[in-house]
């Protein structure tokens, strides 16, 4: 047979391998909040972003089961056909409240609501204005998008203004700024209060993801961006802090309107099934009790930061849960998780292009689950494999 016709495909596996940069699905078995079993080896997980430890949660396994029984496995369709239920509208309600905006919108993946909603927001007059390290789901909703898209250096509120302020002499029907308030793979954070003064300044719809911060920073644990009514759009998940699966757009109710009639993403997909409304639920009644959780999580998050710092490695100004240690060359990274491993303890090495080149690292991301003991284990860990 002739295979010419899938050379490519060779010819990528191969470029993954020789740069150390192939990816493979790992299968794990969870054992506890902190805890994955891997084959015969029970490894402290510092690389999930259940950063409450509610995914094991009892009150949250309970009403998963308790609203299955009630309506099912499934919702059975798209949300504008026969799959809003009355929790879709529930849970709808309840974050709208929790995060202080008119109205909310669920969707049934961050990635999947970036982006969509961004590429309904936007079209080929627009102008999108992006932090250099925004997650690839967002870029990939600009570039849906046909946006004109232009990137600022990281939290580089100066080279922001001068883009929005050179755009003022363009005839763009719309401009966007885009962020992250906690960035995934550098954990540090955006000015929030700056980005909304250069948003009502240069008249600019601002989309904030506020996915890493959702359950842990801010009034309630509700997030940088909650309580902010001059953010537009603000985009957070279920599947951290919340320990579940899916993602919501919070926003103004005539967006709200206008996103249920013309985003794609909402529009033509089964919407999330009640087991799952049931989690959040439960979830986003936990969470603003656990003001002991978070705090234990930033002690924590800060003893480790500083034992990183103490020998030398860059954490990229981490000022959050997620703590990088920045090794730089890929294989290197490679050979530090693996001794890591051998020594009881998971941190997934991240490379390019998920991160700059040269900046591979170790994402560390704690949960208020881990223990003084984990951390210990942790710090020991890394210093014997370096």
């Amino acid at each position: 047979m002739d295979n010419r016709r899938l050379r490519f495909v060779d010819d990528a596996i191969a470029h993954q391998h020789q740069t150390h940069r192939w990816r493979s699905l790992t299968p794990v078995c969870p054992v506890d909040a902190v805890r994955v079993r891997k084959g015969d080896q029970i490894l402290i997980n510092f690389s999930a972003n259940d950063y409450l430890g509610l995914a094991k949660h009892p009150a949250l396994i309970e009403a998963a089961r308790t609203y299955t029984e009630l309506y099912g496995t499934g919702s059975t369709a798209s949300r504008l056909v026969s799959g809003t239920y009355d929790i879709h509208a529930k849970l709808e309600a309840t974050i709208a409240t929790a995060v202080g905006q008119e109205s909310a919108l669920i969707f049934n993946s961050g990635f999947q609501a970036n982006m969509s909603v961004l590429a309904t927001l936007a079209d080929w007059h627009s102008l999108v204005v992006g932090d250099r390290l925004i997650h690839n789901s967002l870029i990939q909703g600009i570039l849906l998008s046909r946006a004109t898209f232009k990137r600022y250096r990281h939290n580089d509120l100066n080279h922001l203004e001068a883009i929005l302020k050179n755009a003022q002499q363009q005839s763009y029907n719309r401009i966007l700024i885009v962020a992250e308030t906690v960035f995934s793979m550098d954990g540090d954070r955006a000015n929030v209060a700056a980005l909304i003064q250069l948003a009502e300044q240069y008249g600019a719809i601002l989309y904030l993801d506020d996915a890493h911060a959702v359950g842990v920073l801010g009034e309630n644990g509700m997030g940088l961006a909650a309580h902010q009514p001059r953010v537009d759009v603000v985009v957070g998940t279920f599947g951290k802090s919340c320990g579940a699966f899916g993602a919501f757009v919070a926003c103004s109710a005539k967006l709200r309107d206008y996103l249920v009639n013309f985003c794609p993403g909402l529009i033509y997909t089964t919407a999330l099934p009640p087991g799952v409304l049931g989690t959040v639920l439960a979830a986003l009644h936990l969470i603003p009790k656990m003001e002991r959780d978070r705090a234990h999580l930033h002690q924590m998050a800060d003893q480790v930061r500083s034992h990183l710092q103490s020998r030398g490695y860059d954490t990229a100004g981490s000022q959050s849960q997620i703590v990088p240690m920045i090794v730089g060359e890929d294989g290197a990274t490679l050979e530090l998780a693996q001794s890591l491993e051998k020594q009881g303890v998971w941190a997934i090495a991240i490379r390019p292009p998920t991160v700059p080149n040269g900046t591979a690292r170790l994402r560390l991301a704690l949960s208020s689950c881990h223990t003084v003991d984990h951390i210990h284990q942790l710090l020991h860990a890394m210093d014997q494999a370096t």
